[in-house]
């Protein structure tokens, strides 16, 4: 069963477009408000990591759990894994608008605040510099050890590569739980440097994981429908939904608890991460916009088994929570950065370049190799998988 895909001129065309798109929106935010652009520029470089990362994580996940139902698909997350080299290019360049970012990386904010003081052997620019580098480094090694030896299993076959990609794969989840929980903190929770909360990091490892399911399921829906996967069959969707849904559970119980216990315990250097949130003018609806679309919409849409086995319900679901990954890490970075709300052509405009250079380099990557894995042990369960 050995097929390539190949990208059509449409395709190319259309990421194209969406590219130039993007370029344009940062001319005009830069030329604007460059405080603006730096922050569209992180925000969309943290969501297409996230996206890469998590797409890899899940790979990783189905080899070490053996998972038969995921083995003809595994080819998407490896491709959008395949981001992660430009991915690293596009933050390199976050290093020249650390200072418009960050608040620590100033000298003058170190001498004179106590607490931005004690942190300094950490949060200093160099270090940061450093430790960015060193994310990247153990991702991209891990994504080409993974995917040579994927490549690897499909033209020679074999156990011995299969127990490879086992072990590699159990290296990276343990590598990407620390490295990914640290860079969120550097990228994202530094913003507001006098501020910290113990379940932040976590709390956004498991919406990388989530939304990168989300788009994973997404790809193959689409794919599907374009005469691939001709296998996928109600039972796979059923697996596809349960990861969102179990997903979606665990995001939904962090941001409450998160949420809940600071305000409860109402300590103003606590409260004052979530005072302008909730209700300075402009964001309490991105606010509530955030919980009902990543955790309201999905548990109920996909509780029920018809609906999360259904096509149709899925590709109306799913591009809403592709929105609510944006909304999450809008509310997490512009407030600290920008300050007030401005969410406009700018925003999305920065975002659908980014979307297009994300689906240029993931239909890339998926048509450097057979489209499915003729080697994998699983493959025939996954072809005949029905529960």
């Amino acid at each position: 069963m050995e097929e390539k895909i190949k990208l059509s001129r449409i395709y190319i065309i259309a990421t194209l477009v969406m590219i130039v798109v993007g370029i344009v929106a940062l001319i005009i935010t830069f030329m604007g408000d460059p405080q603006r652009g730096w922050a569209n520029l992180l925000l969309n470089n943290v969501y297409f990591v996230s996206l890469a990362v998590g797409a890899l994580l899940f790979a990783s996940i189905q080899r070490v759990t053996h998972s038969g139902w995921s083995a003809g698909f595994i080819r998407v997350p490896e491709a959008m894994a395949g981001f992660l080299p430009v991915a690293a290019i596009l933050f390199l360049v976050m290093i020249f608008g650390a200072q418009s970012l960050y608040h620590w990386s100033h000298a003058t904010a170190m001498e004179h605040d106590p607490l931005l003081a004690h942190k300094a052997a950490y949060l200093n620019l160099p270090f940061w510099i450093i430790r960015m580098v060193a994310y990247f480094a153990l991702w991209i090694l891990m994504f080409v050890i993974i995917r040579r030896l994927s490549l690897r299993e499909d033209a020679l076959g074999g156990l011995d590569l299969f127990k490879k990609l086992e072990h590699r794969a159990k290296v990276f989840i343990f590598i990407v739980i620390i490295t990914f929980s640290f860079a969120m903190i550097d990228w994202v929770m530094s913003i507001d440097a006098h501020w910290y909360s113990t379940i932040f990091a976590i709390r956004n490892f498991v919406a990388a994981f989530h939304h990168a399911a989300i788009v994973i399921t997404f790809i193959v829906l689409l794919m599907h429908r374009k005469g691939y996967f001709p296998f996928l069959n109600k039972s796979h969707l059923g697996d596809f939904s349960r990861y969102i849904f179990m997903l979606c559970i665990i995001w939904g119980y962090f941001w409450f608890t998160e949420f809940m216990l600071i305000w409860y315990a109402n300590i103003p250097e606590e409260t004052a991460y979530f005072l302008p949130r909730v209700r300075g003018e402009g964001w309490r609806f991105y606010f509530f916009a955030n919980i009902i679309i990543n955790w309201f919409l999905p548990f109920v849409l996909l509780m029920p088994k018809a609906t999360a086995r259904n096509h149709t319900v899925l590709k109306m679901v799913i591009p809403i929570l592709i929105v609510g990954q944006f909304i999450d890490l809008y509310l997490q970075i512009f407030p600290g950065t920008v300050g007030e709300q401005v969410l406009g052509f700018q925003e999305i405009g920065t975002f659908v370049g980014f979307a297009g250079l994300f689906m240029l380099v993931t239909g890339w990557v998926l048509s450097r190799a057979n489209l499915y894995p003729v080697n994998h042990p699983y493959l025939e369960e996954c072809k005949n998988h029905h529960t």
